[in-house]
């Protein structure tokens, strides 16, 4: 596991898309600062589901991630943010 790092990015048009799909007004429009932003928070908190999956697997002993392994640590992501 160590040493296969990736890099983590997210296309802003990708994620203005998603932004306003949650808009009411259909007028409403998001800032290029807005979508980075958010492709930086959402970088971020790929980065932390990751690494938190990977020490749960090593806790349990296993060689590599599982879905099983995302599910454990899923209730820590929904309160640390």
């Amino acid at each position: 596991m160590a040493g296969q790092e990736r890099e983590v990015a997210f296309k802003k048009e990708t994620i203005s898309k998603l932004l306003t799909l949650f808009f009411k007004d259909e007028k409403s429009k998001i800032s290029n600062d807005t979508a980075s932003l958010m492709a930086e928070m959402l970088r971020i908190f790929v980065i932390e589901a990751t690494r938190r999956a990977v020490k749960q697997a090593e806790n349990e002993d296993c060689v590599g991630v599982d879905l099983e392994h995302v599910e454990k640590i899923l209730p820590q992501l929904l309160l640390d943010f």
